[in-house]
């Protein structure tokens, strides 16, 4: 099959109503040959397809890190190159699907974690535009869920995002809170549960839509003892 067939096709699939089997048909494909073209739908302007691909290759990435290692550290560095500014590009989708193969893999996430935490970091691989940061948030939530014992530690990081005047920014903050509990952050969702703002939220297979009051509420309860 021709790349840009592939393209079409694995395009088909992430756009097709039951996902988890177009996860299936893509799985049956070889790795190597799926990974590129998902790439090119990480920043797709339908939302769903968007999202699928950044699950694709997280599973993707997680079935490689079982049987060849080395080729999942190739496409997680793949991820970090197109983040850093030499890259010449922008990295959509980058921090999320590094976040969604870290949070499937072991393996990875216990050599990849501290990079995708530098990535909301001001002194570390700090990301400034606020798409990337949405991203960015959302890889550490998505990992912090899966893994919370990996970022136990890790939940002062948030306090920035979850004042941000970006909505989107400050729901997946206050989502990930949940997974990262420390009290530094509670004055601020004591605050938040009075914002009543409105999100969709996608889980890593489905999209749920969320109050960030709601969200906050489960962050608290989360802390209590």
């Amino acid at each position: 099959m021709g790349r840009r067939q592939l393209k079409k096709r694995i395009g088909r699939l992430l756009a097709a109503a039951d996902f988890e089997k177009s996860l299936d048909a893509i799985g049956l494909m070889p790795p190597r040959q799926d990974v590129g073209p998902l790439f090119g739908y990480f920043c797709d302007l339908d939302e769903t397809v968007k999202w699928h691909a950044v699950t694709a290759a997280g599973v993707l990435v997680a079935d490689l890190a079982r049987t060849d290692r080395e080729s999942a550290r190739v496409i997680i560095r793949r991820f970090i190159w197109n983040l850093n500014d030499e890259s010449g590009g922008i990295g959509w989708g980058c921090p999320e699907a590094m976040g969604e193969s870290l949070a499937r893999s072991p393996a990875m996430a216990a050599e990849y974690w501290r990079i995708l935490t530098s990535y909301i970091q001001p002194r570390g691989n700090y990301l400034e535009h606020v798409m990337l940061q949405r991203g960015a948030v959302w890889g550490v939530a998505r990992l912090a869920r899966s893994r919370p014992e990996l970022l136990a530690d890790c939940g002062g990081l948030l306090l920035p995002y979850l004042s941000a005047d970006d909505t989107i920014l400050r729901a997946t903050a206050t989502w990930a809170a949940a997974a990262m509990p420390v009290s530094e952050l509670m004055r601020v969702l004591e605050e938040l549960r009075a914002d009543h703002a409105s999100v969709r939220i996608y889980d890593g297979l489905r999209f749920n839509d969320e109050r960030i009051s709601d969200l906050a509420r489960k962050a608290l309860s989360a802390m209590s003892p």
